[in-house]
């Protein structure tokens, strides 16, 4: 019986897992609830694609949460 493969592309969850309603992202890792929903079954492609968007979301989130001050 063959064993599934393990992804080698980490998870950027933090155990911060708060959904933020302006942005639509979680505060902690800065993905969608689809991208978190979905996680499991993306493949590394996908998944890398994610992490890319991952600073310049923390970015405009930060920005967006200063201006609201």
């Amino acid at each position: 019986m063959s064993r599934p493969m393990m992804s080698s592309v980490p998870s950027p969850c933090i155990s911060v897992c708060k959904m933020d309603t302006r942005s639509g992202w979680c505060e902690g890792c800065m993905r969608t609830i689809d991208e978190i929903a979905g996680w499991s079954v993306m493949d590394d492609e996908h998944k890398r694609r994610v992490w890319q968007l991952l600073p310049q979301r923390r970015e405009a989130f930060d920005a967006m949460k200063g201006s609201a001050r």
